[in-house]
């Protein structure tokens, strides 16, 4: 067995009890819904401990990858944005935390939940399935598998329609059927709309429908940028662009007694392609050396150990990326909250037996196995700010 995790004779690895842990039940995505419809009183709507203004009409805008930094580090391409900066969290100008890992399927499980992604079990972008051994893509829902039996909580739209709520999702038409949208954001009516502008004016209208509505809205087209271009591109700032005016064109449509909530899944990071910077796991024999599986993505690893081997696999990773990375043991993760209060069973293999976490701006990525996420330049899913924070901008009518 390899023997020590630290030698004594260089920089110790870092204590995963430091990493920055999301706010869950005060200040983290699972929290927005269950808080901004809580004057509705809908049974079965999870707790929070967040307190937001009631109002009749509530709107939440998700833009896929609008970390709360960029939009900060942008103020000429999103005026707008920029300007509610203040009304973020209640007013306090603080940002939201977005959970563990920083990443869209987990985030997405938990704005539909209400619940921490250790409850409702979407622990990454790729996680082991315990029940049959493979690595399940909960974006890509690859390889199929029942949606109801891997998340089987309700979501806050279905249980804000049974109570008379009037709910419905606006988003890409691409997305109606997916088993995500199933799990995570079903509940009401979904309309599908192709751009950005239908969607906005869509949900406006939606939004002054009744008197009391729910309506969710989406746009996926900054992050998909930022992930083929980098948030350092000019590409990437004209999405932003429009993001900002798509923003301002709901905030300006907004019925009496309603309030528009921006918010975001993650932020994002660029990484630079050098081996100093991208450490390729598929071609590094240490960090592969009794590995059966690597889940998770390049900011945040899910590392599954051969029976036996789990000690070795946590040692190595400590000591060869332990300087830039929070390498905990799953027992580790679990103790910290970084998914959360303990998980419910069914989740609990899921986690990997090491997770990796980047503090620094590295990546791990398996150029021969994940070719595509490999030749992304922006990435996510680390507890850091720049990919953790993100906003609550708030306007009403």
């Amino acid at each position: 067995m390899v023997q020590p995790l630290h030698s004594g004779y260089g920089p110790a690895p870092l204590d995963p009890r430091t990493a920055p842990v999301p706010a869950y039940g005060s200040g983290a995505l699972c929290d927005i819904i269950p808080a901004a419809v809580a004057g509705f009183g809908v049974p079965g709507m999870p707790a929070t401990g967040l307190a937001l203004a009631p109002a009749d009409r509530v709107c939440v805008f998700l833009v896929d990858g609008l970390g709360w930094e960029l939009i900060k580090a942008h103020p000429a391409e999103a005026p707008y944005l920029t300007s509610l900066l203040p009304t973020s969290l209640n007013g306090s100008g603080r940002p939201l935390t977005a959970g563990f890992p920083a990443t869209t399927a987990t985030s997405l499980g938990s704005v539909g939940t209400g619940l921490p992604p250790s409850v409702h079990g979407l622990a990454g972008y790729t996680t082991l399935n315990p029940a049959t051994g493979e690595l399940m893509n909960q974006l890509r829902w690859q390889p199929w598998t029942p949606p109801a039996v891997w998340q089987p909580h309700p979501t806050v739209f279905g249980l804000a329609d049974a109570a008379g709520i009037a709910t419905c999702q606006v988003s890409s038409p691409a997305f109606v059927n997916t088993p995500l949208t199933k799990v995570a954001l079903s509940g009401g009516t979904f309309h599908g709309r192709l751009t950005g502008e239908e969607r906005m004016d869509l949900a406006a209208d939606r939004l002054g429908a009744a008197d009391r509505t729910l309506v969710y809205t989406y746009y996926s087209e900054l992050d998909a940028m930022g992930h083929r271009h980098g948030v350092d591109s000019d590409a990437w700032r004209g999405q932003l662009m429009l993001v900002d005016r798509l923003a301002q064109r709901l905030a300006e449509q907004l019925p009496p007694r309603g309030v528009l909530y921006i918010t975001a899944d993650h932020g994002m990071i660029d990484i630079p392609f050098d081996e100093q910077s991208r450490i390729d796991f598929d071609e590094d024999w240490e960090l592969r050396a009794g590995v059966a599986v690597l889940g998770g993505e390049a900011r945040a690893r899910h590392v599954y150990a051969v029976p036996g081997a789990v000690d070795d696999v946590h040692a190595v990773w400590s000591e060869v990326l332990g300087e830039q990375m929070w390498v905990a043991s799953r027992a580790e993760a679990i103790e910290a909250g970084w998914f959360g209060p303990p998980p419910d069973e069914r989740v609990h293999g899921r986690i990997g037996d090491v997770v990796a976490v980047a503090r620094d701006d590295i990546a791990v990525v398996a150029t021969r196995t994940e070719v595509g996420e490999s030749k992304m330049v922006g990435l996510h899913g680390s507890m850091v700010p720049a990919e953790q924070l993100v906003p609550l901008l708030e306007v009403r009518s």
